[in-house]
């Protein structure tokens, strides 16, 4: 699979992620939405309790162990480093994890994470992240839910991984 593909994949499941995040939030708060288009701070927003939240999939920590949290792409930062979201939600296609930006930095900072270097699939240019292993990130977490059996996203459900 090219960049190009891989991008459009990745990109495609990104979506699919937010609208199951999405409809889990509207069941309490009814006016949540997600931002439509490129918006980089967040990707959906709860104007009820003025709460925007950061969508994130990371199915690959199912055989790593590991939570992948992104501070630097190409050189320029990103995600962790320019997040303006109140919340991120992290799936694994077992669990839906809620957590602050903050409350990430602190488990970085608690347990000494150091920063990782590598190009991922699909990408034409580096990235740093920090590989924070996913007992620490649930540690800190606010929440995290167990995502349904049955549910289109749950790890045993999926066309791939």
């Amino acid at each position: 699979m090219n960049p190009s593909e891989v991008f459009h994949e990745d990109l495609s499941w990104g979506e699919t992620l937010e609208q199951y995040v999405l409809a889990t939030i509207q069941e309490q708060y009814p006016d949540a939405f997600k931002i439509q288009g490129y918006f980089k701070p967040y990707d959906i927003l709860v104007p009820h309790i003025n709460t925007s939240i950061e969508v994130k999939g990371d199915y690959k920590s199912n055989h790593t162990n590991n939570y992948l949290i992104e501070i630097s792409f190409g050189g320029k930062p990103s995600a962790l480093s320019t997040t303006e979201a109140d919340f991120w939600v992290i799936l694994d296609g077992h669990h839906m994890i809620w957590i602050t930006p903050q409350q990430i930095k602190e488990c970085i900072q608690a347990f000494n994470v150091p920063v990782r270097t590598f190009i991922g699939r699909g990408d034409s240019k580096s990235k740093e992240a920090h590989l924070i292993r996913r007992d620490y990130i649930k540690a800190h977490a606010t929440q995290v839910d167990l995502i349904p059996f049955d549910a289109a996203i749950h790890k045993d459900n999926i066309g791939f991984q």
